[in-house]
């Protein structure tokens, strides 16, 4: 299986839609047997997608990113664990163990933990087009 990591300083980007580089295991019995690091073409939405395509990728391991582009992702059988946070050999170990996604490497203020993902103050409805769905289920 290969898995993308999008990577910035050492850490999971913090915006998938913009990021350049992406951190690519090959993971087989649950260990990573081979990993490079690739540059993606910019923020062109089909042009990330194609790449990651391109490049084998089964899995996104990233942090927040916009409804379109996970669809765009999606539709070209790429799946999308979002808002994670983290260096990146924490959520490297993390994805090996089973335990993604995780409370623990989640974007502060998403997916549960103050329960911000979808509403600003006094139950405003936030825009932000990379607002998490999880919380609506």
């Amino acid at each position: 299986m290969k898995v993308a990591l999008a990577t910035w300083n050492g850490r999971i980007s913090p915006v998938f839609d913009v990021a350049r580089q992406i951190l690519l295991l090959d993971v087989a019995d649950g260990r990573v047997i081979a990993r490079r690091e690739e540059t993606l073409p910019g923020d062109e939405m089909q042009a990330q997608a194609g790449q990651l395509a391109t490049l084998g990728a089964q899995v996104l391991i990233c942090g927040a990113i916009s409804h379109s582009m996970a669809a765009v992702l999606a539709g070209k059988g790429i799946r999308v664990i979002p808002f994670t946070a983290g260096a990146v050999e924490e959520v490297v170990a993390a994805w090996l163990a089973g335990s993604l996604p995780s409370a623990v490497l989640s974007m502060p203020g998403c997916c549960g933990q103050q329960k911000r993902c979808r509403h600003g103050r006094a139950g405003q409805r936030n825009e932000r087009p990379w607002a998490c769905k999880q919380e609506e289920a």
